[in-house]
């Protein structure tokens, strides 16, 4: 079991970084868990990477969040990248086989003694984005909040307008250097993405780039008048995956959102 000791850049706090192995359906994810290097009860983020994204893609988000004590977890999607470790192939990865990974990630994460049940929150971008927002729907009780990074509300519509009918979907098709399997096209061909999502009603933080040209900003626009209680920063100049800076403002914002989320859950139970 990997295990290794960060400390924070600029800060006084250290980060421990886990190998993470979750089994489910026949499959491993391998990711990590990041906490800070003290005891106690963490308040715990689940980050969900982009369409052949992988776990390290937020490291720098998850030192972050352990400088301000506050736990975080990334998996790799099985066959959801080309750096993938489970030996899921990718030509069998689909929207539904994600989410069934980030279900089993809440599943085990919920159950470990130095995460705090109430105050677990979904992060996803891109793909991660749908995906997060598909499982929150299922799983409203478990999730105290969430924060979607341009998230890709699009991506079945795009595919019925490239593929216009089943009969024209290939047995494999190459796209942005990963191959995809027919199942991933033909599993989302009735899947009609604001019938299943908007109903969350805990609060939902969505972050959308104003120069995106893979996800249209209107997507993200909907989206926040469908869920009851949502609200969307439009980040000028910010295209599809942020900048460095553009990374550094959504990090403050997700801070801020937590601490918000936590705040007003502790009021709550304090009138119960």
């Amino acid at each position: 079991m990997f295990c290794a000791l960060i400390e924070a850049k600029g800060t006084d706090i250290k980060m421990i970084k886990e190998e993470l192995l979750i089994t489910h359906h026949g499959r491993t994810l391998h990711g990590y868990f990041f906490k800070p290097e003290e005891k106690g009860c963490f308040p715990l983020v689940i980050m969900s990477h982009g369409y052949n994204g992988c776990k390290d893609d937020f490291e720098k988000t998850a030192k972050y969040l352990a400088d301000a004590k506050i736990a975080s977890v990334a998996c790799t999607f099985c066959g959801g990248s080309t750096r993938d470790e489970s030996g899921f192939p990718t030509t069998q990865m689909t929207l539904f086989t994600e989410k069934e990974d980030l279900m089993a990630i809440l599943e085990s994460m919920e159950q470990r003694p130095n995460i705090n049940k109430k105050q677990i929150f979904l992060f996803g971008a891109s793909q991660g984005g749908l995906i997060s927002a598909m499982v929150a729907e299922e799983c409203k009780e478990k999730v105290a909040g969430m924060i979607l990074l341009f998230p890709a509300l699009c991506i079945a519509d795009d595919w019925r307008v490239r593929f216009k009918s089943e009969s024209e979907i290939p047995k494999e098709f190459e796209f942005w250097g990963m191959k995809l399997g027919e199942e991933f096209f033909k599993s989302m061909r009735n899947f009609k993405t604001f019938d299943v999502i908007g109903h969350f009603e805990r609060p939902v933080l969505i972050l959308h780039g104003a120069e995106d040209e893979i996800v249209p900003i209107g997507y993200s626009v909907k989206a926040v008048k469908k869920y009851p209680n949502a609200r969307l920063e439009e980040f000028a100049h910010e295209p599809h995956g942020f900048s460095e800076d553009g990374n550094r403002r959504m990090e403050a914002m997700l801070l801020y959102f937590v601490h918000e989320c936590m705040k007003a859950g502790e009021e709550w139970e304090g009138r119960i």
